[in-house]
């Protein structure tokens, strides 16, 4: 029987410094961006919603992500910007571990998570919203060595 691809073995990588940013947006539509400005979604507290959903999306990429190696996740930064003339809303994460492999898919989880979770709990003022642009920024550290998005 022919042996399948797995999981990367890093068992020989050295441990180093590792930090990844990643983006996307929600693209609400003015109804629910109202909401989200009022502070009046149904469900309670958007945001701070959404910022825990990417903190728990962070630390459960392996349960997601096949191929993932647990990681040790040292810190998280979360981070929305209203765009009131797009009625749309960005997410930035930004996760900072030591191991012996990066931390992207991990901020990408989290970005990946927040947007969903800010469709979930605004989606009775319409269904129309449009998730986009998620994509990893700039990442830092081990043998491949830095990234940045040059767009």
């Amino acid at each position: 029987m022919e042996e399948s691809a797995g999981m990367v073995d890093i068992s020989g990588k050295d441990v180093t410094a590792r930090r990844a940013r990643a983006e996307g947006r929600i693209v609400l539509g003015r109804e629910a961006f109202e909401v989200l400005k009022g502070g009046s979604c149904v469900k309670g507290d958007v945001l701070a919603t959404a910022k825990i959903a990417a903190i728990q999306a962070v630390k459960s990429t392996p349960a997601i992500i096949p191929m993932c190696h647990p990681v040790l996740i040292e810190g998280i930064k979360v981070g929305f910007e209203r765009d009131e003339a797009g009625s749309a809303v960005s997410v930035t994460v930004v996760v900072n571990s030591s191991g012996k492999t990066g931390v992207e898919m991990e901020a990408i989880c989290g970005v990946s998570a927040a947007c969903l979770t800010i469709y979930d709990m605004l989606k009775y003022t319409g269904k129309a919203m449009t998730i986009e642009h998620i994509r990893l920024i700039e990442k830092t550290g081990g043998k491949s060595g830095d990234y940045k998005r040059a767009d």
